[in-house]
């Protein structure tokens, strides 16, 4: 009964379920505390205090319909209130008509990608990439293309021009990145915008931005919409506030864009005919309150030294991650699966 679509899909995604099996299968084995998960980045830190005691305040609120239907795009209130934010840190004349919440960054992506592609269109996207964005660019009739990056695993702007063709709608960035911990400066992004305006057509540049807020060393995180005209930001607050359960984040279109009056109207639709209907509603409340709240990411740079530093210092090579929480080794054999299975046969899961 399951369509061959999804059951392909399930066959290309068998590594996650094996990943979990082995995992769990270890730990039940040797106990927890011999075995090393490095698999998902899954955060540790717990929220900011301001930030639970905002929960607080809004699950006790006596308002009424609190826990009632909103427009589509959500809470107007909490729409101007992201708008605020991003007009302070774009210089751009963000509304609350720019702004559409969304169930988490992953949901923001499939809504957006859902309003741009038609069947056979394509995405592209630089490696290393979040893996899901396959499936997210397929769940829509879409196609991921993937363009090898720099030996800094930046952009190679090169690689991405000979990569566009007529059915691209959109180059899909995420930085800082997962699974690099990369940050893309801004160069990067005034590149691709004189690419774009160089071919002359709409291609939407969709910048994820869930790590925006984990960075080390004074590194700076380049704002988007004021270097590339046609931006769309999707991003939440999974990891700025340490809530990825709570699945609460947001797209917006840049005031530059021409078409962001209809992506918006597009996206509303879709995000309604994609089941999603509406974000959290307390959380929208909660976010509105509390979202420039960031959790402290000092233990992350402590990990990220001891990780980075051990690695290098035993012969592995590796590009510093600048933020997020992930490294990314080159293997030291050519077989990267069966590095993988090496690594599990010692307790290390990666």
């Amino acid at each position: 009964m399951v369509s061959r679509v999804v059951a392909d899909n399930l066959k290309k995604a068998s590594w996650i379920r094996r990943m979990f099996e082995e995992g769990a299968r270890l730990k039940a084995e040797r106990g927890a505390d011999k075995v090393f998960d490095f698999t998902l980045g899954n955060p540790e830190i717990e929220p900011p205090p301001a930030v639970l005691a905002a929960a607080r305040r809004v699950l006790e609120s006596d308002a009424p319909h609190l826990h009632a239907y909103m427009p589509n795009a959500g809470h107007p209130r909490v729409r101007e209130a992201v708008a605020k934010r991003l007009q302070a840190a774009t210089g751009l004349p963000y509304t609350a008509n720019h702004v559409l919440m969304t169930v988490g960054a992953g949901a923001a992506l499939n809504t957006v990608l859902k309003a741009l592609l038609d069947p056979g269109d394509e995405v592209i996207t630089v490696a290393p990439f979040f893996a899901e964005y396959t499936f997210y660019a397929e769940n829509h009739g879409g196609r991921l293309v993937v363009v090898p990056p720099k030996t800094d695993l930046t952009p190679d702007i090169a690689r991405l021009e000979a990569a566009i063709t007529p059915k691209t709608r959109a180059i899909l960035v995420n930085s800082p990145n997962n699974p690099s911990g990369v940050i893309y400066p801004a160069a990067t992004f005034t590149e691709i915008e004189a690419l774009v305006q160089r071919i002359g057509r709409p291609i939407a540049l969709i910048s994820d931005e869930p790590y925006r807020a984990l960075v080390f060393d004074d590194v700076v995180v380049p704002e988007v919409p004021p270097l590339v005209t046609r931006s769309i930001v999707a991003t939440s607050w999974s990891k700025s506030l340490a809530i990825p359960g709570e699945r609460i984040g947001y797209l917006a279109f840049s005031p530059r864009m021409p078409e962001a009056a209809a992506l918006f109207e597009a996206c509303t639709f879709t995000s309604r005919v994609l089941g999603f209907v509406n974000a959290p509603a307390l959380w929208q409340w909660v976010v509105a309150e509390v979202g420039d709240q960031v959790i402290d990411v000092a233990p992350y740079r402590e990990k990220r030294d001891l990780m980075y530093d051990g690695l290098t210092r035993i012969g592995y090579q590796c590009v510093k991650p600048q933020g997020a929480f992930y490294v990314f080794p080159r293997t030291p054999i050519d077989d990267d699966v069966a590095f993988v299975r090496l690594l599990a046969d010692e307790g290390v899961l990666t």
